[in-house]
């Protein structure tokens, strides 16, 4: 061992850490595609993004860091990725009276986080039907400030992953855009309050109006 050692400009000790850290590794990797499997029993469509939103919980509980793109790296290595599926179940009800603000974002590029949040509700099918997911993201970091899973869509739905990425926001912030389709749900009341309470301003994208 000592001769091997030398011969590649190693010590023992490097060696043995070098060693413990790849053991480490696939430990961890070993828990992480556990829980991977555990989840899939109940969601079996959810892609690698929400998949790593709703394990990130226990990730912390088992003290396991794991960026975006490592945990979409292990499930392609392990034939764990999803297809995704064509989005035809509808999620957006923009014909109602409620007040529909204008699009503020067009051209525009944040240059750091808490600049602009877009907001969005996607489906994905689960072991006992459909869920809704409602998910708030800096545009500019690409971290998911907010979200919120339900069986039913619900206004409430958005209010609650509001108020999740209301915590993470700097009390001195400034300028921040909060962006989004015209759903109800981002122009009732409660949401529009609790988003004039923090000073943040409004933009919606219009319609696609088809051909």
């Amino acid at each position: 061992m000592d001769a091997l050692c030398r011969l590649f400009g190693k010590s023992r000790q490097a060696y043995y850490e070098k060693s413990r850290y790849i053991v480490g590794k696939h430990v961890e990797e070993d828990i992480i595609l556990s829980l991977i499997g555990e989840a899939r029993k109940d969601f079996p469509r959810m892609g690698a993004k929400k998949l790593l939103i709703y394990l990130q919980a226990k990730f912390q509980a088992m003290n396991i860091s794991i960026g975006r793109d490592a945990f979409i790296e292990l499930l392609y290595r392990n034939f764990m990725l999803v297809r995704r599926m064509r989005n035809k179940r509808k999620t957006t009800f923009s014909n109602h009276w409620m007040h529909k603000y204008p699009n503020l974002i067009k051209n525009y590029h944040p240059v750091s986080s808490n600049q602009l949040w877009v907001s969005d509700i996607t489906y994905i099918e689960t072991g006992e039907g459909f869920a809704y997911l409602s998910l708030i993201t800096d545009a500019y970091s690409r971290k998911i400030a907010g979200w919120n899973l339900s069986p039913i869509l619900r206004s409430n739905n958005a209010c609650e992953a509001l108020q999740m990425a209301l915590k993470t926001l700097p009390e001195n912030h400034t300028g921040l855009i909060h962006h989004s389709d015209r759903g109800v749900q981002y122009c009732c009341s409660p949401y529009v309050r609790m988003l004039d309470k923090h000073t943040i301003r409004i933009s919606m994208r219009r319609e696609r109006r088809s051909a």
